[in-house]
């Protein structure tokens, strides 16, 4: 008989548990201590199983007898009430960690900023730290305001490009280019780990502005170079940034990657400099396994650091800081020295010095690009595309050194300059088929 409300308020408990049957499989158990539960026993392929649908009287008779209605449904469709109950179980436990995680500050999962850490994670460790730093400053301080929030998978292009839009309308027009490239690294990303069907930052390219590529200022004039040679011999300020003064136009290498160089980088016996691979300007795996960057002193190279030796020689640094001789130079020395001597921002920079070597080996001296790209350090390809050895130019980059400062000490003479007034004979063009990669 089915149970009624009556019977279960006057049922007792005895010595063992009791089941009081309600039909169909429902059946409620009371313990000996008196505890009493609702119970469905059931079948489902083949295998009798039991769930529990709550206590009495907190679940009433007629409240188990819907919840086993409820389950029986289930069944009827071949769903395992339990299986079901246990994945909603696991849902709700979801939804709470991600209201918690909201209410914690953190992105929804699934959300354009969640895929974009992740992305990063997975990739930061090929890049320079300093690289991987600017990456996320952009996406945190651009992207993620108007982005960050909306669920990857729901990002249309309109809605990514309003967003650049208004980096745009900062004039920072390179910037957004910039940012748009790491959210369509992000939308492949969320493609290939299933979170998103497609990449909504391809085809925005062309609706952007295209920005202005601004060249590093630099000195190509004879004459005037010939004056920023003399300034910076005759520089009054500190001997070390004097001497940087005098030694970047001799060796084409960065600021940054001059004013950290340590002594033990240096043999001046054999005149070479030997720049690690991880202070180059490479990607992260250049940096961690790539050779070295070999630079081949000059006579009046090796001169400067010479002297400088005497100066600094204890320090672990050519270029010690003038406060602390346990670090380098401030970054912004040399190019303070320069407008201390008349020599404007739009003229000229510390950067620059490589720029005016660029143009000046070739164009004056006739050096052939491929050599002065490898002693650049940059990407040398042939027309094929196929990068070059750098260490195949060794030779010639040793006498165009020599050969480069032997013309700077024209120009800081005032004398007869080759190349001024009849240029150096140009290389054969035929034979050079190299395509070049300029990338600073």
């Amino acid at each position: 008989m089915p149970l009624t409300d009556t019977a279960i308020r006057n049922s007792q408990p005895g010595p063992k548990p009791r089941k009081l049957a309600d039909g169909r499989g429902l059946y409620l158990e009371i313990s000996p201590a008196g505890g009493k539960w609702w119970r469905l026993k059931y079948r489902i392929a083949g295998k009798e199983k039991r769930i529990s649908l709550g206590t009495y009287p907190d679940t009433t008779l007629r409240r188990a007898r819907e919840k086993a209605e409820a389950a029986r449904e289930l069944i009827s469709n071949g769903l395992d009430p339990s299986a079901e109950r246990k994945v909603e179980k696991a849902r709700l436990a979801e939804e709470g960690a991600e209201a918690s995680r909201i209410e914690a500050g953190f992105p929804p999962t699934d959300s354009f900023e969640h895929v974009a850490r992740e992305w990063f994670a997975t990739r930061k460790d090929e890049w320079a730290p300093s690289y991987g730093d600017k990456i996320m400053r952009r996406m945190e301080v651009d992207i993620f305001p108007g982005l960050g929030r909306e669920y990857i998978a729901s990002i249309t292009p309109p809605q990514l490009l309003a967003v650049l839009r208004r980096v745009e309308a900062r004039g920072v027009v390179e910037t957004a280019h910039r940012a748009l490239e790491n959210c369509s690294q992000v939308f492949r990303y969320a493609v290939a780990i299933g979170k998103a069907e497609s990449n909504p930052a391809r085809d925005l390219k062309d609706a952007l502005r295209k920005p202005i590529v601004k060249h590093f200022p630099a000195i190509t004039d004879p004459a005037r170079l010939g004056e920023l040679l003399r300034a910076c011999d005759g520089y009054k300020g500190t001997h070390v940034v004097r001497a940087a003064l005098r030694l970047m136009p001799m060796v084409l290498l960065r600021p940054g990657e001059l004013r950290h160089a340590r002594w033990q980088e240096f043999d001046l016996d054999a005149a070479t400099w030997t720049v690690p691979a991880e202070r180059m300007k490479r990607e992260r795996a250049g940096k961690l396994y790539g050779k070295p960057h070999i630079v081949p002193l000059a006579r009046q190279a090796v001169e400067v650091l010479r002297e400088l030796h005497g100066l600094t020689g204890i320090s672990p640094y050519a270029f010690r800081g003038e406060r602390h001789h346990d670090r380098p130079m401030s970054d912004a020395a040399v190019n303070a020295a320069l407008r201390a001597m008349g020599f404007d921002a739009d003229e000229v920079t510390g950067h620059g010095f490589r720029a005016t070597a660029r143009t000046m080996l070739a164009e004056r001296l006739g050096i052939a690009e491929p050599v002065i790209e490898a002693q650049l350090a940059h990407s040398v390809k042939d027309s094929l595309g196929r990068a070059y050895n750098r260490m195949e130019f060794q030779a010639e980059r040793v006498a165009m050194m020599q050969a480069w400062a032997d013309y700077l000490d024209q120009l800081r003479q005032r004398g007869p300059v080759s190349g001024t007034t009849g240029r150096a004979a140009a290389p054969d063009r035929s034979k050079q088929t190299q395509t070049l990669t300029l990338n600073d």
